[in-house]
């Protein structure tokens, strides 16, 4: 054998039999990286106790991408909850996960999106302690004609919520010629006794949606005034002075009326009274574009076009809360009616943000980014929910659900701002109004409307209407000083 052949064999088989760590650093020494070497010529992980049912999710949430994700948030048709069932039905029979019951998807994607922040695949080398207990309900029992476990059966037979669908097309557009595209002006409302109003350049148009009765509707005015009239009657009552701007926000409260103007000042005045008993509520330093009172009659909420959220009382002409977080004006304002002293509000192009406050503490809550310009708010009757309205740059109406702030559904139409928004009396829909000059009713809650339409026509003395505001007390007392009689016009 050739010397110079068995000396390099003979140190070869001398490396092959030093200690790994010699070995090691001898690597290190010379050219090798630092790379741990296990012992043994190939690694087979340990799978033993690993926990299957989660690290199966795990890998469906990673497969998804951003979109399908949201898209899954927002499932909310037969179809989704079938193929969740499916999922659960699988995982059941592959996995023994155990499933009784149907999960919930925007829950279950909320909590799980919490727990795969730290997974990063499907399988995992580390050996659980902890193991998974053997479930006796899950074998199936060799006197059953039927394949699937137990827990499967009882899957199937759990009991299923129906799916709420809500239509993406209005179910009634009506033409509004002259419907005005500002952003500071509310010019459509819907009363208690399910009478619609709106204003077009002077006039103010009442549409009724099963009889033609109403009863008191308030309209402020391009000029500064504040004029009640008889809705039924169609004629003009009074017409309020003290506003030296145009007055682009109203709030009744019972039979009090409280108006906002442009030259920063709200008036707060009882129409039983002499004009002249009015308050005078000073804190805005522009423009006053949103009022609303609260549901108990005790607070009202003001926006105003200098990005300020302030909360006055009854009780002293300061505002006892003043909110600044929003950077934009605000106008989009709504109180609660199932939680008390919650407040809503939204700002405008340069916020985008909805935000919801505690007014009995006066601490701010939450808030999410809408992504467009937020117009205005109406909470739902019925459910924990809330409706709102859109501008710049996507024009649409979306659904939320409080307090999680998932997007129910998202309603589109609508080719301008959607600047003007009022709920039917008995809280089943939503009428939206805009630039594009229509008006565009929207089955939100329920699919029961009625049919019967009537219109009439108020001429506001050739004085452009600014907003508009039908009250929701059925009749009412009080002191005429001024009645001028307008003849209809058709």
């Amino acid at each position: 054998m050739d010397q110079e052949y068995e000396r390099r064999l003979l140190r070869q088989i001398n490396h092959q039999n030093l200690p790994t760590e010699a070995r090691l650093s001898k690597c290190v020494s010379a050219t090798c990286s630092p790379v741990s070497v296990k012992s043994g010529d190939r690694f087979i992980p340990t799978r033993a106790g690993s926990n299957w049912s989660i690290n199966f999710h795990y890998a469906n949430e990673n497969c998804r991408s951003p979109n399908q994700t949201h898209k899954a948030k927002d499932a909310s048709s037969d179809s989704s909850k079938d193929a969740v069932a499916y999922a659960a039905l699988l995982r059941n029979e592959l996995l023994g996960a155990g499933i009784e019951t149907v999960p919930d998807p925007h829950t279950d994607d909320r909590r799980h999106a919490v727990l795969s922040q730290d997974s990063h695949g499907l399988f995992r080398y580390t050996v659980h302690t902890k193991r998974v207990p053997f479930d006796s309900d899950n074998e199936v029992s060799p006197y059953s004609l039927s394949p699937l476990s137990n827990k499967s059966h009882k899957l199937l037979r759990s009991p299923r919520k129906p799916a709420r669908k809500i239509s993406k097309i209005p179910f009634k557009v009506l033409d509004a010629p002259e419907l005005q595209d500002d952003f500071y002006l509310n010019l459509v409302d819907w009363s208690a006794g399910n009478l619609l109003s709106v204003g077009l350049g002077a006039c103010v148009y009442l549409w009724s949606a099963c009889t033609s009765q109403g009863s008191l509707v308030a309209v402020g005015t391009h000029k500064g005034y504040v004029q009640i009239w008889d809705a039924a009657g169609g004629r003009k009552l009074t017409s309020l002075e003290g506003h030296s701007a145009r007055v682009g926000a109203l709030a009744w409260n019972g039979e009090q009326l409280s108006s906002g103007s442009r030259d920063r000042v709200i008036l707060q005045r009882d129409i039983r009274t002499p004009p002249t008993a009015e308050r005078r509520l000073q804190g805005h330093r522009q423009e006053v574009c949103g009022l609303k009172w609260s549901p108990d009659h005790q607070h009202l909420a003001s926006g105003g076009n200098d990005n300020k959220l302030l909360v006055w009382n009854s009780s002293s002409l300061l505002p006892m809360q003043q909110y600044s977080d929003h950077l934009a004006a605000v106008k989009a304002i709504a109180w609660s009616p199932h939680q008390h002293g919650l407040l809503a509000s939204g700002g405008g192009t340069a916020d985008r943000c909805l935000r919801f406050w505690n007014t009995l503490t006066g601490q701010a809550l939450q808030s999410t980014d809408t992504g467009s310009q937020v117009c205005n708010l109406a909470w739902s009757k019925h459910a924990n929910e809330l409706v709102s309205t859109h501008g710049y740059s996507q024009n649409q109406i979306l659904v939320w659900k409080y307090p999680s702030l998932t997007q129910v559904a998202k309603l589109t139409g609508h080719s301008y701002r959607v600047l003007y928004l009022a709920v039917s009396p008995d809280g089943e829909a939503i009428v939206t109004g805009a630039g594009d000059e229509t008006l565009r009713f929207w089955n939100v809650f329920s699919k029961t409307r009625c049919t019967k339409v009537q219109y009439i026509c108020h001429d506001v003395d050739d004085d452009v209407v600014m907003a508009l505001l039908m009250s929701h007390f059925k009749s009412a007392h009080f002191t005429i000083h001024e009645v001028i009689i307008n003849q209809l016009v058709s």
